[in-house]
């Protein structure tokens, strides 16, 4: 079993950055594949980053050069750095990792999911 918990989130004016946390315990070892995803009121969940164990990392077009995912190993972590926020990012983002990529790119079958962090953009 693997635990994840998101940290980070809160208000910021448009612009502004934030930095998520999600913090994995337990079996660790299982994990291939985290990703972050966002739900906003009323919208689907999307996924928003991946980064593979191997480091390599996608992105949805939305967010493309505004944030950045990467993890640190040494503590169990991966970080979302999110800059020039603007007020449609406001969701909740959630943490999920898997063994299998696919999983996390479909979010389907994902095995492991934090409770997920508020960010609120206003504009």
């Amino acid at each position: 079993q693997v635990q994840l918990v998101e940290s980070g989130g809160g208000l910021v004016q448009a612009g502004g950055s934030l930095r998520l946390s999600c913090a994995a315990s337990g079996i660790v070892s299982s994990i291939n594949v985290v990703g972050w995803y966002r739900q906003a009121l009323g919208k689907q969940r999307e996924l928003v980053a991946s980064i593979t164990s191997g480091g390599s990392t996608n992105y949805a077009d939305s967010v493309k050069g505004r944030f950045t995912i990467s993890r640190d190993n040494t503590k169990n972590t991966v970080y979302l750095q999110m800059n020039s926020l603007k007020p449609e990012d406001t969701a909740v983002y959630y943490c999920a990792a898997d063994r299998y990529q696919r999983s996390i790119e479909r979010g389907r079958s994902v095995s492991y999911w934090g409770q997920g962090t508020q960010v609120t953009v206003s504009s």
